[in-house]
């Protein structure tokens, strides 16, 4: 089975997608002859044409608002935001207009759009490149949120996004693209092409989404990841020799909250890592979720380890990035609890 980075798994759902179905449109800002500010679309504009693939004037919600209207009358389109940190002049039209259609039009129209963004540090952004706002879009009833964790599971949900009828958040952990990261910036990354997970089946496969991965099994504590804490996750958990079972999230819109249940009451620990804000973060929703439907099986207060409440620094990266150290820290703090 051939090997590919992440970049070039969602190149390849979309090249899928959009041969297989003619309504499959991609454009965003330097998306049609630049192919994308990371590749992602590279080529797609040459082998179908610039009606398909094309450039999009710089203006967030006039991409994905256009993209809405095309939805609405029955084309199927994945957008860009170059970066999820530039999707805020287009949160109005995600909210009240993508997320609502169906349940304000009885069912009478869809809005089957993906909105792709890159997402997450790791790559000396500073605060308006490295901002991870998953929380912003899993409050709201209507859409989808998908975060892989590597090119295997990126091409299967991404063409499960596109050919989902309601609208879809694909956020992209950019510092995954070339390879797995585990937290540790000192350190050559190991290339997808010599990682399991980079094997990526050529044609068409899908992956359900609301469906979580376990990642490391394990019996003392459960680590609930997505992104690149998955990677944060693992190397936590070998460096402190702790029997942790780290689960992938993949979708945390709809969620998993079976496995999340099955695992937390097998283990009576649970520690929820994401790199996002603390405050009202994703994981204070984990949290309340854990607590409600395994609270006799706890052992010990459910952890967090996140971002923490202040933008993101470009000096003091790894220092606000939840590397190992900090997430081994909570493991052991849990287990002594």
């Amino acid at each position: 089975m051939p090997r590919h980075t992440m970049i070039e798994a969602i190149r390849d759902a979309m090249d899928v997608s959009m041969g297989r179905d003619e309504r499959v449109i991609v454009y965003g800002e330097d998306v049609g002859f630049f192919g994308g500010v990371f590749r992602a679309t590279q080529g797609l504009q040459a082998k179908y044409g610039k009606s398909r693939c094309f450039d999009a004037p710089i203006s967030e919600s006039g991409i994905v608002g256009s993209a809405i209207g095309m939805a609405a009358y029955g084309l199927k389109p994945c957008v860009e935001v170059q970066f999820a940190d530039y999707v805020y002049p287009a949160y109005d039209q995600i909210v009240s207009e993508a997320a609502r259609l169906r349940y304000r039009s009885n069912g009478d129209f869809t809005c089957p759009i993906v909105v792709r963004m890159p997402t997450g540090g790791g790559i000396f952004g500073g605060q308006t490149h490295s901002q991870s706002p998953e929380a912003l879009f899993t409050h709201v009833s209507g859409l989808k949120v998908i975060v892989p964790s590597n090119p295997h599971d990126a091409k299967g949900l991404l063409i499960a996004a596109i050919e989902d009828p309601d609208p879809v958040i694909f956020l992209e952990p950019k510092r995954l693209y070339n390879g797995p990261f585990d937290g540790h910036h000192d350190k050559p990354v190991t290339p997808w092409s010599k990682h399991e997970l980079g094997e990526v089946a050529d044609g068409h496969y899908t992956i359900p989404l609301g469906k979580a991965a376990i990642r490391r099994q394990g019996s003392a504590v459960t680590v609930l990841a997505y992104g690149t804490m998955v990677y944060v996750a693992q190397a936590a958990a070998e460096e402190t020799g702790i029997d942790a079972e780290v689960i992938d999230l993949r979708t945390l819109l709809p969620l998993d909250l079976e496995a999340i249940v099955a695992s937390v009451k097998k283990t009576g620990r649970c520690v929820v890592v994401h790199e996002a804000t603390l405050t009202s973060g994703f994981g204070a929703e984990l949290a309340a979720l854990v607590q409600e439907n395994c609270f006799y099986h706890l052992e010990a207060p459910v952890a967090r380890v996140a971002g923490w409440d202040t933008p993101y620094p470009h000096a003091q990266e790894w220092d606000y990035f939840p590397g190992p150290a900090r997430v081994g820290r909570a493991l052991i703090e849990t287990m002594e609890a």
